[in-house]
């Protein structure tokens, strides 16, 4: 993919009757609230977006978005990398009724008063609900060592009296 910058937000009814194409990157410096989600940003985000119109005539638009973070594995704490790769396809509304109205493959996005979208947003959104909801190291190479899950004094150490050494007594008599 390129390292062309894409602007912030566009108008989709414009870009759908040139059928126009994106292919450029957002920078992490700029994806506030992905780096609030995750340990670290290794990455920019490589975006490609299509723009077109369908066999109904509704204006849509398709693509996908991929970055490297670094997160932290909730079962052994430790920072391991993650691919986030995510696709979508959109439709721009104008409302709840038209958003009532469009076909399920599409994911209504509310336009501006400019009827602009914010796809800086929207790439974020994607790129934010795309992370795994608990994450963990993949497959094998979560190696949890015993000794550090540990905590306090462990039970072999704690000496307590056996409660059935009186019955032991009374078998005796």
């Amino acid at each position: 993919m390129a390292n062309v910058k894409l602007p912030k937000s566009l108008d989709p009814e414009k870009n759908a009757q040139k059928r126009a194409v994106y292919d450029g990157i957002y920078l992490k410096n700029d994806l506030q609230r992905l780096s609030e989600a995750v340990a670290e940003v290794k990455s920019d985000a490589q975006v490609k977006v299509e723009f077109s119109k369908d066999a109904q005539g509704l204006t849509y638009f398709q693509g996908q978005a991929e970055i490297s973070v670094i997160l932290i594995c909730q079962r052994s704490n430790r920072a391991f990398a993650y691919e986030v790769n995510t696709m979508f396809c959109c439709s721009p509304v104008q409302g709840m009724e038209e958003a009532e109205c469009l076909p399920e493959r599409y994911e209504p996005i509310e336009i501006d008063t400019h009827g602009a979208v914010d796809l800086f947003q929207l790439i974020e959104d994607e790129l934010i609900l795309s992370l795994p909801v608990v994450p963990l190291h993949p497959g094998e190479e979560d190696t949890v060592i015993v000794n550090e899950m540990q905590f306090g004094e462990s039970v072999e150490s704690i000496e307590r009296p056996n409660p059935f050494a009186v019955l032991k007594e009374l078998k005796r008599d």
